[in-house]
């Protein structure tokens, strides 16, 4: 399917977009480009955006822009990640240049401290809503495999303090061969 330039734009439109309007963090920009790629344009669907996400987050570097490059790539290959991660990069970068002239007069206003201290709490309530989704959609399939690692990754990392690549370099093992043994018994079993 050939891409137009009305495409192109309406990506880095909506990359620059959420990532103008998001505040606290790459766990924030989730439902929102959920909202914007699934719900509205309707370019992924649920599923596969949940999956999409579950990469971004494995993967090295802020989740927003690892987000954007992935969601952009599999809309329109290598020009769509380009366009995804300068639509999602600009926008932090030409206010933090603006607020960095500004920076004095900023960190001792109390109304603008009063107000990103307010944000932090919206960012907390967002954050949360994430978690929920994402949880109830893995609870949801009744599969107990992909529940008890979600259970056992959260309590690792909180209660043990282990190394988050090791829960998640156990975590993609486990998920590979449990989708080797469903695709084994799909085709009718292991070739001998």
């Amino acid at each position: 399917m050939k891409k137009d330039a009305s495409f192109y734009w309406t990506l880095f439109l909506s990359t620059f977009t959420l990532s103008a309007f998001t505040f606290g963090g790459g766990y924030v920009i989730v439902p929102l480009m959920q909202k914007r790629f699934v719900r509205e344009l309707k370019w992924i669907d649920e599923e596969e955006m949940l999956d999409l996400v579950a990469i971004a987050q494995s993967a090295p570097g802020p989740i927003a822009v690892n987000s954007s490059i992935i969601v952009g790539y599999r809309m329109a290959g290598i020009l769509g990640a380009i366009v995804s991660i300068i639509g999602t990069v600009l926008p932090p970068l030409l206010i933090t240049t603006l607020i960095s002239y500004f920076y004095v007069a900023f960190r001792e206003n109390p109304i603008v401290s009063a107000l990103l201290l307010g944000m932090q709490a919206g960012v907390a309530a967002v954050i949360i809503n994430v978690i929920y989704d994402m949880a109830s959609k893995i609870i949801l399939q009744k599969e107990w495999i992909p529940i008890v690692m979600m259970i056992l990754a959260f309590a690792a990392t909180l209660f043990f303090d282990v190394n988050i690549l090791i829960v998640l370099a156990v975590c993609g093992i486990v998920g590979i061969l449990n989708h080797q043994e469903k695709k084994d018994e799909t085709e009718g079993g292991p070739e001998v």
